[in-house]
């Protein structure tokens, strides 16, 4: 619906103001062009890369669900056991929240994590690759380069 020749529509009017303000003036990226178009999903790949996942774009009982099958890889780069278990809890926390007072569909389907069976598996795997480092260094070989998933690594 066009606005009438004599009167200005609320948006224009608050752009026009802005404008004779000067708050549009020396604006990062200004006098630069736009940023070329490439497909109809082009933002949503650049939001999904700058976020580093497209967890954001799931209703939360997919993200926790997600987040419970991510969660041995996350845990693997921890050092210590009580932020293991931190994090744990805290994913636990916001299952049993979902759990009680669902807040998406589809509801959430999963019970909550068994803290121990994660921390003995943290453990067992952490033991696993000391073992593994120190054959290697007994053997004189290189410390292999850890596996990066296809969406961990970056276009160069």
């Amino acid at each position: 619906m066009a606005a009438h020749p004599h009167r200005e529509s609320p948006v224009d009017q608050a752009i026009r103001e802005a404008a004779e303000r000067g708050a549009f003036d020396n604006l990062p990226g200004a006098g630069k062009p736009l940023p070329e178009h490439t497909g109809g999903d082009d933002f949503l790949r650049r939001y999904a890369a700058a976020e580093e996942s497209g967890s954001s774009f799931l209703p939360l009982s997919l993200q926790l669900r997600k987040e419970a099958h991510d969660l041995p890889a996350r845990l693997a780069r921890e050092r210590n056991e009580q932020k293991v278990r931190a994090l744990i809890d805290d994913l636990n926390q916001r299952i049993a929240a979902e759990i009680r007072v669902p807040t998406s569909a589809p509801p959430l389907v999963m019970r909550q994590l068994d803290a121990d069976e994660l921390v003995a598996d943290w453990q067992a795997e952490r033991d696993r690759r000391a073992a593994e480092q120190q054959a290697a260094l007994a053997a004189g070989r290189p410390e292999p380069a850890p596996r990066r998933r296809w969406w961990q690594r970056r276009s160069r």
